[in-house]
């Protein structure tokens, strides 16, 4: 309780003494106060216009072109739209086109007024919703509107200008990468076909090397297995043909017609048919080719064999007739003859493809792997030139739903409208400021000097200074004269304060009313 009264009264100790040095105070409010009320009531008037605009990025097109055609996240597109709104190129664009250049005359004002208007020009958004706010102050009314209005028009056209030009740029370049793999397909199916060509008598058309050996060794020794049962047959059909003497017609017949029929003439031209197809395929010296003609040669033979046999066998038969039975046994006879011939000749054909396979064995390797490295780089290009187009599709398609619908929607809320009444400065503020510092400063002065400078104020001031006991206090002789110019002070401080404080109610009245006092007009 008695440091809370020391503390008291120490604090009335101070009061005192500035209120004794209150000179300072009148002196230091008017060195401060008058000038302060006159910048700020001569600063000129700021005006503010401000735009709000929405950004709608659902579309409808949207779920129904997931997996068909590429999307981009618009709220990410927008994002950084609007991060990138206020770059020193689109500033440089803003202040072009609201005529702001047209107030500079070097490059280093240029240079100046963009980077005022990159610091000046407000993007904020309200963090949800997609809803931004654009504003800017300018002493001219007009011309804040013209920025803000030119900057909405920036911030709509880019964001709409830079999703169309991304898919320009996408399509262009799958253009060109799509031309590219074109060229590196026909390189590839031409090295592919040089390098079949080079060894179409050794890359079988199906399966591997070792399996194409593998199966003409089956196909010989069911050639073999077929000859045997051929032969087989012959000899049985012999010996019937033997044990009985019969008439064989061979199968030979003329009726109705003007040359004689065997049963050979359907796969003579059967054979004709298919060397003509691999003649035009193969050269002569194709293995395909020579068994082919080797093949037609017998049968040709066989034929001219059975006619010779039928004619003989005709003129016979006004000595001697001939039993159908025996006609049909000789006739069966020739015809498994036949085909042992045409047996014989594939059987010594498949050898020469396996003796020929087999000498080639040491190249069968390389071969294939050089063949498999050609389909592998082939396959690849192929694969990637059908993904480009199935992404140039996809582009195409994209390109069209932002033609006719937009995934981004600019709805304005807010039009940057021509401002009426100035936004700033806050003079309220600024003339309270301006009050609060005078009379501050003044009193802070007043307190540093008494602190400085101390007066004695009451007795037991002197005995904490010295340790002197104080026996009693005397009186001024002029006390009436120290009461008269105490009062004086008192009125002199009172008018030098109230008329700073009437000054400053005054500003701020015609500041609320929006008087212009300088200028003498109501704004």
């Amino acid at each position: 309780m008695q440091d809370l009264q020391q503390t008291l009264t120490q604090l009335l100790d101070y009061i005192k003494g500035i209120w004794i040095k209150k000179r300072y105070v009148i002196l230091f409010s008017w060195l401060i106060c008058p000038v302060g009320f006159v910048y700020v009531a001569t600063l000129p008037d700021q005006y503010s216009s401000k735009a709000q605009v929405f950004v709608d990025t659902r579309s409808v097109l949207q779920p129904l072109l997931r997996g068909l055609a590429i999307q981009t996240n618009p709220d990410q597109e927008i994002q950084m739209m609007a991060k990138t709104l206020l770059s020193r190129s689109n500033v440089e664009i803003i202040a072009r086109e609201s005529d702001l250049d047209l107030n500079t005359q070097t490059e280093a004002e240029f240079e100046s007024l963009v980077t005022s208007l990159a610091s000046d020009i407000k993007l904020q958004s309200t963090g949800r919703d997609n809803i931004y706010n654009i504003s800017y102050s300018n002493q001219d009314a007009a011309v804040a509107q013209r920025v803000v209005k030119e900057t909405l028009d920036l911030f709509v056209e880019g964001a709409l200008g830079n999703n169309r030009k991304d898919t320009d740029t996408a399509g262009k370049f799958l253009n060109e990468q799509i031309a590219e793999y074109e060229s590196r397909l026909s390189e590839a199916e031409q090295r592919v076909a040089e390098f079949k060509r080079q060894y179409n008598d050794i890359l079988p058309l199906a399966g591997t090397y070792y399996a194409q050996i593998q199966r003409l060794y089956d196909e010989l020794e069911a050639t073999q297995l077929q000859i045997k049962q051929t032969k087989q047959q012959i000899e049985t059909i012999a010996q019937q043909v033997a044990n009985r003497k019969s008439v064989d017609s061979f199968g030979v017949s003329s009726a109705d017609e003007p040359m004689l029929r065997t049963r050979y003439d359907d796969r003579i031209r059967v054979l004709e048919d298919q060397l003509d197809s691999l003649q035009l395929r193969f050269t002569e010296k194709h293995p395909d080719v020579i068994e082919t003609k080797a093949l037609l040669a017998k049968l040709e033979d066989a034929r001219e064999k059975e006619i010779d046999a039928f004619l003989s066998e005709s003129t016979d038969d006004s000595n001697q007739p001939l039993s159908d039975l025996n006609r049909e046994l000789k006739l069966e006879v020739s015809r498994y003859q036949s085909l042992l011939a045409a047996l014989d000749v594939k059987e010594i054909d498949i050898k020469n493809k396996i003796a020929r396979l087999e000498s080639k064995v040491d190249l069968i390797p390389q071969i294939e792997a050089e063949d498999t490295a050609l389909n592998r780089d082939y396959d690849i290009t192929k694969r990637k030139y059908e993904e480009l187009l199935s992404r140039k599709e996809a582009a195409e398609l994209s390109r069209r739903a932002d033609v006719s619908s937009e995934d981004l929607q600019f709805r304005i809320i807010e039009p940057p409208l021509l401002p009426k009444r100035p936004s700033g400065p806050n003079r309220l503020t600024l003339y309270t400021a301006v009050l609060v510092l005078g009379f501050g400063s003044g009193i802070g002065m007043a307190f540093l000097v008494s602190q400085l400078s101390p007066v004695l104020i009451r007795p037991k001031q002197l005995l904490s200074l010295s340790n002197y006991p104080i026996w009693g206090t005397v009186t001024h002789l002029n006390s009436e004269n120290i009461k008269k110019r105490n009062r004086m002070r008192l009125i002199i401080f009172l008018l030098s304060s109230g008329t700073l404080v009437a000054t400053y109610a005054i500003l701020v009245a015609a500041d609320i009313m929006n008087i212009d006092l300088f200028g003498g007009s109501i704004l």
